[in-house]
């Protein structure tokens, strides 16, 4: 393979200094012998993710040509996170909605999309993980970050590759590779929180063979007593099959039983400042068990066939009880009744992707062309269960469906360096799929539709001088509407997927202690479905155009003595909605700031730092609603949720180099504030405070 060109390498490092309010000494460990290592444990470690990091980290961020962030698992241990959702919410860009303090759902939005509704694909280890991309119900499963190595964030043009979902961005968690031996972190905190995770990992001794394990077990009475209790297991194994040949499998078990629902606290509690669970019956219960294996063939000193197969079985019951309105009304808080609903559902799905890269030259220019091909198989068993309290979960399945989705993708790019500092890279995907609903409770009647997406793109990076690269890009992108919306009443709406065309330019760079990168984007999204409509007569008229136009800032700044200050910043003046019911409307979970800053010291031995996280005022649905309801209305909330800050304090210490003690207070003011709308008031978590230990053997 060919060799990254050193001037060019180097950019790229600085470049990642401005990309997180982390230490500048976090990237700076980063060091060219850390690498060289990792670059040497990616030879005898055969795991081949469709989207690669490790070793690659300088060389990877060059040759995007959009807004692209890379995480080690330094980074990620600075955090001190309980969920992927404590990581992503300190990323330029990213706006969260956090219902609960773990993430078991994933909410998040990328550049004004709604944190409520994401049109951003979620990747472990290049593997989708949402349970349904095309058939719905993408939420249902968030990765644990307790298993994680790396998180990797591309924005604009740089996720042309990926698919589908991509409005937004693309979301890859990398997940750990244990080193040889063990090592055992332990946690404990606020709500009686609990945690504790064993990593072992071995090589043979030719060193072309490994196999490694992270369990983990976590469990808590929760902030405003949402109890959780988790178990999660991967195993990983690689082994090198010939001197060109490397095959890596990785098998995952997660189990989770949370006390949490879709009610919150209405108004007069929480204006009160109660904190007691609105919802103590009602019980999200979850468990998956996946498979990925996948197999890297060096063809040739040039050409490099990737090939990555997986399957996953997610289960999610979502016990709720029912709730007497009038009385809530008069008692100001929730009242329930006896009846109970499950609303159970199964998901199954089956992959397989490959990817030829061929480095090669064309029209005088040295070149990088990659084809892939995908084919995936998706089918859930969508029950309700209707009971009552004595019942205790058993009752009538009085709706009973099953939804399935067949589709296949291919792409092609080509990036052309005209010289050492300009570089193009166009490319094409196609998405085709057909989705198909069967209601077993009506006889089984049934419905399909199918659609084809064509997604062009191109982008270009552009050195102006050996510190400072200018990049650019356009591109389409397309989220695919579900089965329940393009068959609703068992009829094909005729629906085309959402679609988006993303334009984004920016600049990133460094000059002397200063690393900075700037973006500007544009989002013009079209056909946008609209939800939550059951009139069989839906159709294509029903959908809606949106646009979305900012910036991200993110500036580090290395003041010496071991002390730096890292910023980011998201503006976004426009998210609205430019047709139908809401036109002009703004989109909810879309706030016009958002913005981190935080104070890092570090030396050989400690590392501390006082975050601060910003989020501006924003809508609770697209109505843009002001007032938030005093009673217990059914339906979606809305309101306009105050804008508010909250403070972290994170420090670690290596005590011993195989012992290291770490410990934060989140929330360092006790702030209360409201964290999203649904069915009453999700409030943020109160301040909580956390202490650890990691020993290696």
């Amino acid at each position: 393979m060919r060799a990254v060109n050193y001037r060019r390498s180097l950019v790229a490092q600085a470049v990642l200094l401005a990309t997180l309010p982390f230490s500048l000494n976090a990237f700076a460990q980063n060091s060219e012998a850390e690498n060289e290592q990792a670059e040497d444990k990616e030879t005898v470690s055969p795991r081949m993710e469709v989207i690669r990091v490790v070793g690659e980290r300088a060389a990877h961020r060059y040759d995007e040509t959009g807004s692209v962030i890379v995480l080690n698992q330094d980074d990620i241990e600075r955090v001190q996170p309980l969920s992927t959702e404590d990581v992503l919410r300190r990323i330029a860009g990213i706006n969260v909605k956090g219902e609960e303090e773990t993430s078991i759902v994933a909410n998040f939005g990328i550049r004004g999309l709604s944190a409520s509704e994401s049109k951003s694909l979620v990747l472990e280890d290049g593997v989708p993980v949402a349970p349904g991309l095309f058939i719905g119900n993408d939420r249902y499963y968030n990765p644990r970050i307790q298993r994680m190595g790396g998180v990797e964030i591309l924005k604009g043009s740089a996720s042309l590759r990926y698919g589908p979902s991509t409005i937004g961005g693309v979301v890859n968690y990398i997940t750990k590779t244990p080193d040889d031996g063990v090592t055992v972190s332990a946690r404990t905190g606020s709500f009686n929180m609990r945690e504790l995770t064993v990593e072992a990992g071995n090589t043979n001794s030719s060193g072309d063979a490994y196999m490694g394990v992270v369990a983990s077990r976590a469990s808590s009475d929760g902030f405003m007593d949402k109890d959780y209790d988790m178990t999660d297991i991967m195993v990983k194994a690689g082994m090198a099959l010939a001197n060109n040949q490397r095959v890596g499998m990785k098998f995952s078990y997660h189990d989770n039983t949370a006390n949490i629902s879709y009610r919150g606290l209405l108004l007069d509690d929480y204006l009160a400042g109660e904190t007691y669970n609105p919802a103590p019956d009602d019980y999200y219960i979850q468990d998956r068990v996946a498979f990925d294996v996948n197999h890297e063939w060096d063809l040739s000193g040039n050409i490099t066939l990737k090939t990555l197969a997986y399957w996953s079985n997610v289960s999610r019951d979502y016990w709720r009880y029912g709730v007497d309105t009038a009385a809530s009304n008069d008692a100001g808080r929730w009242v329930y009744t006896d009846s109970l609903t499950g609303n159970n559902r199964a998901f199954e799905r089956f992959g397989v992707e490959t990817r030829l890269g061929i480095f090669h030259t064309l029209m005088g220019a040295e070149a990088r062309t990659e084809f892939g091909l995908r084919y995936m198989q998706e089918e859930s068993d969508d029950t309700r269960i209707v009971a009552t309290r004595d019942q205790d979960r058993t009752g009538v399945n009085n709706r009973h469906r099953i939804d399935s989705a067949e589709s296949y993708a291919g792409y092609w790019q080509t990036r052309f360096e005209f010289s050492d500092r300009f570089a193009v890279t166009p490319g094409v995907r196609v998405e085709s799929y057909e989705q198909q609903q069967v209601v077993l409770t009506q006889n089984n009647a049934s419905a399909k539709t199918t659609n084809t997406e064509v997604l062009p793109g191109v982008g270009a990076t552009y050195e102006l001088t050996p510190s400072m690269q200018l990049y650019g890009g356009v591109y389409r992108a397309f989220s695919p509407a579900s089965n329940g919306v393009a068959l609703d009443g068992l009829t094909d709406q005729n629906l085309d997927g959402e679609r988006s065309t993303n334009y984004e330019i920016g600049i990133r760079g460094s000059a002397e202690r200063v690393n900075y990168e700037v973006a500007a984007f544009f989002m013009n999204f079209a056909n946008q479905v609209v939800t939550g409509n059951s009139d069989p007569n839906l159709s294509q008229s029903n959908a809606g155009e949106t646009e979305h136009y900012g910036m991200e800032f993110q500036v580090a700044v290395n003041l010496g003595a071991g002390f730096s200050v890292d910023t980011n910043a998201t503006w976004i003046p426009e998210s609205k909605f430019t047709t139908g019911d809401f036109n002009g409307n703004r989109l909810p979970y879309a706030p016009e700031w958002v913005a981190n800053a935080a104070l890092n010291y570090s030396n050989n031995k400690l590392n501390a730092a006082v975050v601060a996280h910003y989020r501006g005022e924003q809508y609770g649905d697209p109505s843009n609603l002001e007032a938030i309801p005093t009673g217990a209305a059914g339906g979606i909330w809305g309101g306009l949720m105050p804008s508010y800050t909250v403070y972290d304090f994170m420090t670690q210490y290596e005590a011993m180099p195989n012992l290291t003690l770490y410990g934060s207070v989140k929330n360092l003011t006790d702030k209360r504030y409201i964290a999203g709308l649904r069915q009453g008031i999700y409030v943020g978590p109160e301040r909580s405070v956390e202490a650890g230990v990691r020993y290696r053997f």
